[in-house]
C-alpha cells in the first residue's frame, strides 16, 4: 500500500516528502473527512512501515513506539486505516499520520526520564506511546475531561498489554479540564494537544520546563498547527507549523451537549 493524497482511488500518489515539508505544505485533517494522507495497512507493523516509506517516521524512537502500541486496541474500527474515527462524545483518535508527525515534531522532548502531558488523551494511543519513548525513568500523563474515555483508555492498555507502564507508574491518565494542564506532574519537556483552543492557553505555556516544548492546534475556522518553544531563559517563541481542522478544545458541557 502506498501513501497518497486525495478523496478517490484515482488520485495520484503523493511524494516521499521530508517531514518539515509536510508539516508546512499539507493541511492535516484530524475529523473524520476522506481527504488525507493514505499510509493504510493490513496490520500495525504495515502502517508503520507505510508512514515511514513516506517520510513521515523518521526517527527510530518513533517507528520503535508506534510498532509496540497497536492501533487495534485504541481504534473502534478501521483499525489499520490512516483515517480518524470517532470514539464517541464528539471525540476522535486522530489518524495516524497525524499521530506520526505530532510525535516526531516532540522526539527531542521525549528522551528517556523525560516527563510528558498528552491533552485530550482520548482512546490513550498517543499517551502510550508517550510513555514508551520516555521510558521506566520518565512520565507520560493523559487528560481527558470525558469520565468514560478515561475508564476506556484503561482498558485499552489492558488489551494492548501495556499493564506494565500502569503499573510502574511511568503511563498515568486523569480526568481534567486539560486546558489548565496538570500541574501536580509539571512543569513537562513535552505537551501535545489533541484538540484545537480558540487561543493559545496559558496554564499550558507555564507547565513547559525551560527548553521544553508544546505542540497544539489554536483557532476556530481557522485553525493552525503550532509549535511553542521555552527557552532556557523563559522566552517563549510560536511557530505556525502547517493550517488544520480539529474538533475544539472546549468544557464537557459544551462538548457533549448536556
Amino acid at each position: 500500500v502506498q501513501c497518497s493524497l486525495g478523496q478517490t482511488p484515482g488520485s495520484p500518489d503523493a511524494k516521499i516528502v521530508p517531514l518539515l515539508f509536510t508539516l508546512q505544505r499539507l493541511a492535516l485533517h484530524t475529523t473524520p473527512v476522506t481527504m488525507a494522507w493514505q499510509c493504510s495497512g493490513q496490520s500495525n507493523a504495515a502502517l508503520v512501515a507505510n508512514l515511514k516509506n513516506a517520510g513521515i517516521i523518521q526517527s527510530p524512537a518513533v517507528e520503535k513506539a508506534m510498532l509496540a502500541v497497536d492501533r487495534a486496541s485504541y481504534a473502534p474500527k478501521y483499525v489499520y486505516e490512516d483515517s480518524p474515527q470517532l470514539l464517541g462524545y464528539n471525540v476522535t483518535i486522530s489518524a495516524p499520520h497525524m499521530h506520526a508527525m505530532c510525535l516526531e515534531g516532540l522526539v527531542g522532548h521525549l528522551k528517556p526520564g523525560m516527563r510528558a502531558l498528552d491533552v485530550g488523551s482520548g482512546s490513550g494511543y498517543l499517551t502510550a506511546c508517550m510513555a514508551l519513548m520516555v521510558g521506566v525513568q520518565g512520565l507520560a500523563v493523559g487528560i481527558e475531561h470525558v469520565p468514560d474515555l478515561v475508564t476506556k483508555s484503561l482498558e485499552n492498555f489492558k488489551k494492548d498489554g501495556k499493564n506494565s507502564l500502569l503499573e510502574s507508574g511511568n503511563l498515568r491518565v486523569v480526568v481534567g479540564d486539560g486546558r489548565k494542564g496538570h500541574p501536580p506532574e509539571g512543569p513537562y519537556d513535552a505537551i501535545h494537544v489533541g484538540a484545537a483552543a480558540p487561543t493559545l492557553p496559558p496554564a499550558l505555556v507555564e507547565q513547559l520546563k525551560p527548553g521544553g516544548r508544546l505542540i497544539i492546534p489554536v483557532g476556530t475556522s481557522n485553525q493552525a498547527l503550532l509549535q511553542v518553544d521555552k527557552g532556557q531563559d523563559g522566552k517563549v517563541t510560536e511557530t505556525v507549523l502547517s493550517g488544520v481542522r480539529y474538533v475544539p478544545l472546549t468544557d464537557l458541557k459544551d462538548q457533549i451537549g448536556s
